[in-house]
Protein backbone atom coordinates (compact mmCIF):
# COMPACT_ATOMS: atom_id res chain seq x y z
CA UNK A 1 0.00 0.00 0.00
CA UNK A 2 1.47 3.53 -0.80
CA UNK A 3 1.60 5.71 1.84
CA UNK A 4 1.42 8.58 -0.80
CA UNK A 5 4.89 10.45 -0.10
CA UNK A 6 5.92 9.88 -3.88
CA UNK A 7 3.93 11.12 -6.94
CA UNK A 8 2.47 8.10 -9.10
CA UNK A 9 -0.45 7.95 -11.26
CA UNK A 10 -3.61 6.31 -9.19
CA UNK A 11 -5.92 3.94 -10.27
CA UNK A 12 -9.78 3.47 -8.82
CA UNK A 13 -8.37 1.04 -6.04
CA UNK A 14 -5.70 3.99 -4.85
CA UNK A 15 -8.02 6.62 -5.00
CA UNK A 16 -10.45 4.45 -2.55
CA UNK A 17 -7.25 4.10 -0.22
CA UNK A 18 -6.18 8.02 -1.11
CA UNK A 19 -9.65 9.04 -0.02
CA UNK A 20 -9.59 7.44 3.70
CA UNK A 21 -5.80 9.34 4.47
CA UNK A 22 -6.99 12.76 3.21
CA UNK A 23 -10.61 12.85 4.09
CA UNK A 24 -10.74 11.16 7.11
CA UNK A 25 -13.53 14.14 8.07
CA UNK A 26 -15.77 11.79 5.87
CA UNK A 27 -16.27 8.87 8.76
CA UNK A 28 -15.92 6.43 5.71
CA UNK A 29 -17.82 2.86 6.10
CA UNK A 30 -14.87 1.42 4.63
CA UNK A 31 -16.02 -1.75 3.93
CA UNK A 32 -18.93 -0.18 1.25
CA UNK A 33 -16.34 2.14 0.08
CA UNK A 34 -16.21 1.79 -4.15
CA UNK A 35 -14.41 4.04 -7.08
CA UNK A 36 -15.58 5.34 -10.52
CA UNK A 37 -13.49 6.73 -12.37
CA UNK A 38 -15.31 9.47 -14.24
CA UNK A 39 -13.36 12.12 -15.96
CA UNK A 40 -14.18 12.73 -19.80
CA UNK A 41 -11.50 15.73 -20.18
CA UNK A 42 -8.45 16.05 -22.38
CA UNK A 43 -5.68 16.54 -19.23
CA UNK A 44 -6.84 14.96 -16.09
CA UNK A 45 -7.93 11.85 -14.15
CA UNK A 46 -11.43 12.42 -11.86
CA UNK A 47 -12.75 9.34 -9.36
CA UNK A 48 -15.75 9.52 -7.44
CA UNK A 49 -15.71 8.02 -4.14
CA UNK A 50 -18.19 6.68 -2.41
CA UNK A 51 -19.70 4.81 0.93
CA UNK A 52 -23.36 3.02 1.58
CA UNK A 53 -23.64 5.49 4.08
CA UNK A 54 -23.86 8.28 1.64
CA UNK A 55 -20.65 10.10 2.15
CA UNK A 56 -18.57 11.18 -0.91
CA UNK A 57 -15.89 12.97 -2.62
CA UNK A 58 -14.37 13.85 -5.84
CA UNK A 59 -11.06 12.82 -6.31
CA UNK A 60 -8.94 14.75 -9.40
CA UNK A 61 -5.52 14.50 -10.29
CA UNK A 62 -3.61 15.67 -12.90
CA UNK A 63 -1.51 13.49 -15.25
CA UNK A 64 2.01 14.68 -16.32
CA UNK A 65 1.08 13.92 -20.21
CA UNK A 66 -2.25 14.97 -21.40
CA UNK A 67 -4.88 12.60 -21.93
CA UNK A 68 -5.93 14.08 -25.85
CA UNK A 69 -2.36 13.49 -27.32
CA UNK A 70 1.33 12.02 -25.84
CA UNK A 71 2.59 15.06 -27.52
CA UNK A 72 1.62 17.18 -24.59
CA UNK A 73 3.68 17.13 -21.57
CA UNK A 74 2.57 19.19 -18.90
CA UNK A 75 3.73 20.55 -15.27
CA UNK A 76 1.23 18.64 -12.76
CA UNK A 77 1.14 22.16 -10.58
CA UNK A 78 -1.40 22.91 -12.36
CA UNK A 79 -3.83 20.75 -9.97
CA UNK A 80 -2.01 23.23 -7.36
CA UNK A 81 -3.42 26.52 -9.36
CA UNK A 82 -6.65 24.86 -10.02
CA UNK A 83 -7.60 24.12 -5.72
CA UNK A 84 -6.15 27.80 -4.60
CA UNK A 85 -8.26 29.38 -7.38
CA UNK A 86 -11.30 27.18 -6.90
CA UNK A 87 -10.57 28.87 -3.18
CA UNK A 88 -10.70 32.43 -4.30
CA UNK A 89 -13.25 32.18 -6.51
CA UNK A 90 -15.52 31.02 -3.53
CA UNK A 91 -14.21 33.92 -1.62
CA UNK A 92 -15.51 36.52 -4.85
CA UNK A 93 -18.76 34.60 -5.39
CA UNK A 94 -19.93 32.07 -2.90
CA UNK A 95 -21.90 29.39 -3.88
CA UNK A 96 -20.53 29.46 -7.63
CA UNK A 97 -17.61 26.60 -7.46
CA UNK A 98 -17.20 23.33 -5.31
CA UNK A 99 -15.80 23.36 -2.22
CA UNK A 100 -12.43 22.26 -1.62
CA UNK A 101 -11.36 19.98 0.78
CA UNK A 102 -7.70 19.37 0.36
CA UNK A 103 -4.97 19.63 -2.33
CA UNK A 104 -1.97 17.76 -2.52
CA UNK A 105 1.63 19.10 -4.22
CA UNK A 106 2.83 15.46 -3.94
CA UNK A 107 0.47 13.63 -5.52
CA UNK A 108 -0.68 16.70 -7.87
CA UNK A 109 -4.20 15.90 -6.62
CA UNK A 110 -7.44 17.39 -4.45
CA UNK A 111 -10.19 16.42 -2.90
CA UNK A 112 -13.69 17.94 -3.52
CA UNK A 113 -17.21 18.77 -2.73
CA UNK A 114 -18.98 16.08 -4.87
CA UNK A 115 -21.88 17.64 -6.81
CA UNK A 116 -23.86 14.17 -8.08
CA UNK A 117 -27.10 16.34 -7.68
CA UNK A 118 -26.00 18.38 -10.59
CA UNK A 119 -25.47 17.82 -14.37
CA UNK A 120 -22.33 18.52 -16.43
CA UNK A 121 -24.06 21.47 -18.69
CA UNK A 122 -22.98 20.03 -22.15
CA UNK A 123 -24.59 16.98 -21.38
CA UNK A 124 -27.68 18.83 -20.28
CA UNK A 125 -27.74 20.67 -22.98
CA UNK A 126 -27.36 17.52 -25.70
CA UNK A 127 -30.51 16.89 -24.09
CA UNK A 128 -32.15 19.69 -24.72
CA UNK A 129 -32.92 20.80 -21.40
CA UNK A 130 -33.55 24.39 -20.07
CA UNK A 131 -32.43 26.12 -17.21
CA UNK A 132 -34.09 29.66 -16.80
CA UNK A 133 -31.91 30.57 -13.91
CA UNK A 134 -28.52 30.56 -15.40
CA UNK A 135 -27.92 33.53 -17.12
CA UNK A 136 -28.43 35.40 -13.72
CA UNK A 137 -26.45 33.23 -11.97
CA UNK A 138 -23.24 32.73 -14.73
CA UNK A 139 -23.84 36.67 -14.99
CA UNK A 140 -23.00 37.12 -11.28
CA UNK A 141 -20.30 34.59 -11.26
CA UNK A 142 -18.24 36.15 -13.75
CA UNK A 143 -18.89 39.86 -12.52
CA UNK A 144 -17.92 39.48 -9.26
CA UNK A 145 -14.86 37.13 -10.09
CA UNK A 146 -13.69 38.94 -12.75
CA UNK A 147 -13.92 42.53 -12.07
CA UNK A 148 -13.07 41.76 -8.52
CA UNK A 149 -9.60 40.74 -9.43
CA UNK A 150 -8.59 43.63 -11.58
CA UNK A 151 -6.12 46.53 -11.31
CA UNK A 152 -9.63 48.26 -11.09
CA UNK A 153 -10.59 47.35 -7.38
CA UNK A 154 -7.80 45.78 -6.16
CA UNK A 155 -4.84 47.28 -4.30
CA UNK A 156 -1.82 46.87 -7.42
CA UNK A 157 0.60 45.17 -5.31
CA UNK A 158 -2.33 42.58 -4.34
CA UNK A 159 -2.93 42.07 -7.77
CA UNK A 160 0.69 41.73 -9.01
CA UNK A 161 1.19 39.08 -6.03
CA UNK A 162 -1.59 37.12 -7.67
CA UNK A 163 -0.61 37.51 -11.11
CA UNK A 164 2.65 36.06 -10.10
CA UNK A 165 1.32 33.23 -8.02
CA UNK A 166 -1.03 32.16 -10.66
CA UNK A 167 1.34 32.27 -14.25
CA UNK A 168 0.26 29.42 -15.96
CA UNK A 169 2.47 29.53 -19.22
CA UNK A 170 2.20 25.30 -20.00
CA UNK A 171 -1.84 25.99 -20.03
CA UNK A 172 -1.76 28.97 -21.83
CA UNK A 173 0.61 27.77 -24.32
CA UNK A 174 -2.43 24.86 -25.36
CA UNK A 175 -4.47 28.26 -26.07
CA UNK A 176 -2.32 29.93 -27.60
CA UNK A 177 -1.70 26.94 -29.97
CA UNK A 178 -5.38 25.41 -30.11
CA UNK A 179 -7.18 28.74 -30.02
CA UNK A 180 -4.93 31.24 -31.48
CA UNK A 181 -3.11 29.86 -34.22
CA UNK A 182 -3.77 26.44 -35.47
CA UNK A 183 -7.92 26.94 -36.68
CA UNK A 184 -5.70 29.59 -39.05
CA UNK A 185 -2.93 27.57 -40.89
CA UNK A 186 -3.07 23.35 -39.34
CA UNK A 187 0.68 24.35 -39.04
CA UNK A 188 0.92 21.10 -36.79
CA UNK A 189 -1.89 18.93 -39.07
CA UNK A 190 -3.96 17.71 -36.12
CA UNK A 191 -6.74 20.15 -36.43
CA UNK A 192 -10.19 17.64 -37.11
CA UNK A 193 -11.97 19.33 -40.23
CA UNK A 194 -15.79 17.81 -41.04
CA UNK A 195 -14.64 16.32 -45.07
CA UNK A 196 -17.90 17.97 -46.14
CA UNK A 197 -16.83 21.91 -44.81
CA UNK A 198 -13.02 21.15 -46.04
CA UNK A 199 -13.08 23.69 -48.98
CA UNK A 200 -15.60 26.11 -46.92
CA UNK A 201 -12.48 26.11 -44.26
CA UNK A 202 -9.55 26.75 -46.47
CA UNK A 203 -11.62 29.70 -48.35
CA UNK A 204 -12.77 31.13 -44.78
CA UNK A 205 -9.96 30.18 -42.25
CA UNK A 206 -7.17 29.19 -43.95
CA UNK A 207 -6.76 31.73 -46.90
CA UNK A 208 -8.11 34.86 -45.50
CA UNK A 209 -5.22 37.04 -44.60
CA UNK A 210 -7.22 40.11 -42.94
CA UNK A 211 -8.38 37.38 -40.45
CA UNK A 212 -5.47 36.44 -39.65
CA UNK A 213 -4.18 40.02 -38.99
CA UNK A 214 -6.91 40.58 -36.52
CA UNK A 215 -6.46 37.18 -34.94
CA UNK A 216 -2.51 37.57 -34.47
CA UNK A 217 -3.84 41.49 -32.44
CA UNK A 218 -5.86 39.12 -30.49
CA UNK A 219 -3.77 36.46 -29.24
CA UNK A 220 -0.94 39.21 -28.38
CA UNK A 221 -3.63 40.78 -26.31
CA UNK A 222 -4.03 37.05 -24.16
CA UNK A 223 -0.61 36.88 -24.26
CA UNK A 224 0.05 40.44 -23.08
CA UNK A 225 -2.85 41.92 -21.39
CA UNK A 226 -3.11 41.23 -17.36
CA UNK A 227 -6.47 42.13 -17.05
CA UNK A 228 -7.82 39.78 -15.07
CA UNK A 229 -7.95 36.19 -13.09
CA UNK A 230 -9.79 34.14 -15.52
CA UNK A 231 -10.83 30.84 -15.65
CA UNK A 232 -9.47 30.26 -18.94
CA UNK A 233 -11.97 27.29 -20.39
CA UNK A 234 -15.26 28.24 -19.27
CA UNK A 235 -17.17 26.45 -21.36
CA UNK A 236 -20.55 24.46 -20.70
CA UNK A 237 -18.57 21.38 -19.67
CA UNK A 238 -17.07 23.12 -16.97
CA UNK A 239 -20.37 23.76 -15.40
CA UNK A 240 -22.29 21.97 -13.43
CA UNK A 241 -26.07 22.66 -13.17
CA UNK A 242 -29.52 21.88 -11.62
CA UNK A 243 -33.11 23.66 -11.41
CA UNK A 244 -31.53 25.86 -9.03
CA UNK A 245 -27.96 26.16 -8.83
CA UNK A 246 -24.98 27.09 -11.42
CA UNK A 247 -21.69 25.75 -10.01
CA UNK A 248 -17.99 26.45 -12.12
CA UNK A 249 -15.26 23.87 -11.50
CA UNK A 250 -12.17 22.91 -13.72
CA UNK A 251 -10.20 26.29 -13.84
CA UNK A 252 -7.23 24.92 -14.39
CA UNK A 253 -6.32 26.87 -17.51
CA UNK A 254 -6.76 30.22 -15.34
CA UNK A 255 -4.29 33.02 -15.22
CA UNK A 256 -4.28 36.92 -15.71
CA UNK A 257 -5.61 37.52 -19.05
CA UNK A 258 -8.55 39.73 -20.90
CA UNK A 259 -11.82 38.58 -19.17
CA UNK A 260 -13.42 38.76 -22.29
CA UNK A 261 -11.82 35.75 -23.10
CA UNK A 262 -14.84 33.78 -20.48
CA UNK A 263 -17.89 35.66 -21.23
CA UNK A 264 -17.10 34.54 -25.19
CA UNK A 265 -16.48 31.07 -24.29
CA UNK A 266 -19.92 31.36 -22.51
CA UNK A 267 -21.45 32.76 -25.34
CA UNK A 268 -19.56 30.32 -28.10
CA UNK A 269 -21.14 27.17 -26.07
CA UNK A 270 -24.41 28.64 -26.46
CA UNK A 271 -24.18 29.32 -29.70
CA UNK A 272 -23.20 25.54 -30.27
CA UNK A 273 -25.62 24.62 -27.71
CA UNK A 274 -28.29 26.72 -30.53
CA UNK A 275 -26.65 24.84 -33.17
CA UNK A 276 -27.20 21.55 -32.30
CA UNK A 277 -31.15 22.41 -30.96
CA UNK A 278 -31.69 23.43 -34.17
CA UNK A 279 -30.54 20.40 -36.00
CA UNK A 280 -32.98 18.17 -34.50
CA UNK A 281 -36.09 20.96 -34.37
CA UNK A 282 -36.44 22.03 -30.53
CA UNK A 283 -37.68 25.30 -31.14
CA UNK A 284 -38.42 25.92 -27.22
CA UNK A 285 -34.57 25.06 -26.33
CA UNK A 286 -33.49 27.24 -29.10
CA UNK A 287 -36.00 30.23 -28.17
CA UNK A 288 -33.91 29.84 -24.13
CA UNK A 289 -30.71 29.75 -26.15
CA UNK A 290 -31.19 33.15 -27.92
CA UNK A 291 -32.55 34.38 -24.33
CA UNK A 292 -29.18 33.16 -22.55
CA UNK A 293 -27.20 34.97 -25.42
CA UNK A 294 -28.84 38.06 -25.15
CA UNK A 295 -29.40 37.76 -21.35
CA UNK A 296 -25.80 36.71 -20.61
CA UNK A 297 -24.09 39.59 -22.22
CA UNK A 298 -26.61 42.17 -20.90
CA UNK A 299 -26.50 40.98 -17.11
CA UNK A 300 -22.79 40.71 -16.91
CA UNK A 301 -22.16 43.84 -18.15
CA UNK A 302 -24.69 45.53 -16.06
CA UNK A 303 -22.91 43.64 -13.35
CA UNK A 304 -19.48 44.27 -14.11
CA UNK A 305 -20.35 48.18 -14.54
CA UNK A 306 -22.11 48.28 -11.04
CA UNK A 307 -19.24 46.42 -9.20
CA UNK A 308 -16.83 49.25 -11.12
CA UNK A 309 -18.59 52.04 -9.39
CA UNK A 310 -18.94 50.87 -6.31
CA UNK A 311 -15.52 48.76 -5.47
CA UNK A 312 -13.27 51.41 -7.95
CA UNK A 313 -9.83 52.18 -5.81
CA UNK A 314 -7.71 53.63 -8.88
CA UNK A 315 -8.15 57.29 -8.75
CA UNK A 316 -7.96 57.64 -12.30
CA UNK A 317 -10.29 55.03 -12.90
CA UNK A 318 -13.02 56.71 -11.51
CA UNK A 319 -13.03 59.01 -14.21
CA UNK A 320 -16.62 58.34 -16.12
CA UNK A 321 -15.39 58.35 -20.09
CA UNK A 322 -12.60 55.90 -18.95
CA UNK A 323 -15.08 53.30 -17.72
CA UNK A 324 -17.24 53.61 -20.45
CA UNK A 325 -13.80 52.38 -22.41
CA UNK A 326 -12.88 49.81 -20.57
CA UNK A 327 -16.32 48.03 -20.34
CA UNK A 328 -16.21 48.59 -24.12
CA UNK A 329 -12.90 46.99 -24.64
CA UNK A 330 -14.80 44.05 -22.39
CA UNK A 331 -17.51 43.85 -25.02
CA UNK A 332 -15.03 44.00 -27.97
CA UNK A 333 -12.79 40.86 -26.56
CA UNK A 334 -16.26 39.07 -26.08
CA UNK A 335 -17.01 39.04 -29.21
CA UNK A 336 -13.62 38.29 -30.35
CA UNK A 337 -13.33 35.29 -28.02
CA UNK A 338 -16.94 34.15 -29.19
CA UNK A 339 -15.67 34.07 -32.72
CA UNK A 340 -12.60 32.24 -31.74
CA UNK A 341 -13.90 29.67 -29.71
CA UNK A 342 -16.70 28.81 -32.12
CA UNK A 343 -13.46 28.52 -34.95
CA UNK A 344 -11.55 26.45 -33.01
CA UNK A 345 -13.96 23.92 -31.56
CA UNK A 346 -15.24 23.44 -34.93
CA UNK A 347 -11.84 22.75 -36.97
CA UNK A 348 -9.27 22.49 -34.48
CA UNK A 349 -8.28 19.30 -32.09
CA UNK A 350 -10.76 19.28 -29.61
CA UNK A 351 -14.20 19.54 -31.63
CA UNK A 352 -17.42 19.46 -29.55
CA UNK A 353 -20.24 16.61 -28.80
CA UNK A 354 -22.64 19.29 -29.11
CA UNK A 355 -21.85 19.40 -33.10
CA UNK A 356 -20.17 16.09 -33.59
CA UNK A 357 -22.97 14.00 -32.50
CA UNK A 358 -25.43 15.81 -35.10
CA UNK A 359 -26.44 12.41 -36.58
CA UNK A 360 -27.72 13.83 -40.05
CA UNK A 361 -24.31 14.69 -42.17
CA UNK A 362 -26.06 17.98 -44.10
CA UNK A 363 -27.29 19.28 -41.04
CA UNK A 364 -23.83 18.73 -38.89
CA UNK A 365 -22.16 20.73 -42.27
CA UNK A 366 -24.83 23.73 -41.99
CA UNK A 367 -24.21 23.84 -38.24
CA UNK A 368 -20.42 24.06 -39.00
CA UNK A 369 -20.69 26.34 -41.64
CA UNK A 370 -23.06 28.98 -39.50
CA UNK A 371 -20.60 28.82 -36.57
CA UNK A 372 -17.70 29.72 -38.82
CA UNK A 373 -19.50 32.62 -40.51
CA UNK A 374 -20.77 34.32 -37.23
CA UNK A 375 -17.04 33.84 -35.57
CA UNK A 376 -16.06 35.69 -38.77
CA UNK A 377 -18.53 38.36 -38.05
CA UNK A 378 -17.63 38.39 -34.13
CA UNK A 379 -14.07 38.56 -34.86
CA UNK A 380 -13.71 41.03 -37.55
CA UNK A 381 -16.80 43.24 -36.44
CA UNK A 382 -15.69 43.22 -32.56
CA UNK A 383 -16.14 46.56 -32.10
CA UNK A 384 -19.72 46.50 -33.12
CA UNK A 385 -21.32 44.18 -31.09
CA UNK A 386 -22.59 46.58 -28.21
CA UNK A 387 -25.47 45.12 -26.57
CA UNK A 388 -26.89 41.12 -26.65
CA UNK A 389 -29.19 41.73 -29.42
CA UNK A 390 -25.98 42.23 -31.41
CA UNK A 391 -24.36 39.15 -30.32
CA UNK A 392 -27.87 37.24 -31.50
CA UNK A 393 -28.28 39.32 -34.61
CA UNK A 394 -24.70 37.76 -35.13
CA UNK A 395 -25.83 34.46 -35.51
CA UNK A 396 -28.76 35.39 -36.84
CA UNK A 397 -27.00 36.42 -40.03
CA UNK A 398 -24.82 33.76 -40.25
CA UNK A 399 -27.71 31.19 -40.55
CA UNK A 400 -28.87 33.50 -43.53
CA UNK A 401 -25.72 33.62 -45.02
CA UNK A 402 -25.40 30.01 -45.12
CA UNK A 403 -29.16 29.17 -46.44
CA UNK A 404 -29.03 31.63 -49.12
Amino acid sequence: MSNFDTYFLMNADDAIEYAKVKVPQKQWDVGSMTCKEIGDGNLNYVFKVADAKGNSVIIKQAGRIARISEDMKLDPDRNRIESEILELQGKLAAGYVPEIYFYDTVMSACGMQDLSDHAIMRTAMLEHKIYPKFSEQISTFMAQVLMGTTDIVMDHQEKKALQRKFINPELCDISEALVYTEPYNDELHRNHVFPPIADFVKEKLYDDEELHCEVAKLKMDFMTRAQSLIHGDLHTGSIFINEETTMVFDPEFCFYGPMGYDIGNVIANMIFAWVNGDAYGEKEFCAWVESVIVDVINLTMEKLKAYYEEHVTDTLCKNKAYERYYLDTILADTAAVTGLELNRRIVGMANVKDITTIEDEAKRARGEKICITAAIDFIKNRDQKKCGNCFLTALKNAVEAVDA
